[in-house]
């Protein structure tokens, strides 16, 4: 049985970063599924659920969801800073409109979008902290 010695460095971005990966695509696909009509987001009208957003959502987590792989700690900062724009857009857009905010759509695609934030920002502190042992 192998063990890990402590001054070894320990390299968890397979794990994490698949995780994170994952999280950008199902928000991505989230958004996708919305504008089919197969994911309710409450009481949203047709035209504005309909917008040209969904389509950039949709691709900038799928574009965003693939850089992480490129393990880049400023595309990580560019896209945490991101993601929490767009989450608390969100949250100061529909604050008042919980049959949204708690709607499977927006159910989904908030709790994927919060853990990946929470995982790049993990990513981000982790290289950091690597690269200032070195």
């Amino acid at each position: 049985m192998a063990t890990i010695r402590r001054d070894q460095k320990q390299d968890h971005f397979p794990i994490i970063g698949l995780v994170a990966v994952a999280l950008a695509l199902i928000a991505a696909g989230a958004y996708i599924l919305i504008d089919l009509d197969l994911l309710a987001i409450g009481d949203v009208k047709a035209d504005e659920a309909r917008s040209g957003i969904i389509y950039v959502a949709a691709a900038s987590y799928l574009i965003g969801g693939l850089l992480i792989l490129l393990r880049n700690r400023w595309l990580w900062i560019v896209g945490a800073i991101m993601n929490a724009f767009v989450i608390v857009f969100f949250l100061q857009l529909y604050r008042d409109r919980p049959d949204v905010m708690l709607s499977p759509g927006g159910f989904i695609t908030k709790v994927s979008q919060f853990l990946l934030e929470v995982i790049l920002l993990y990513l981000i502190v982790a290289d950091w902290l690597r690269t200032r042992r070195a």
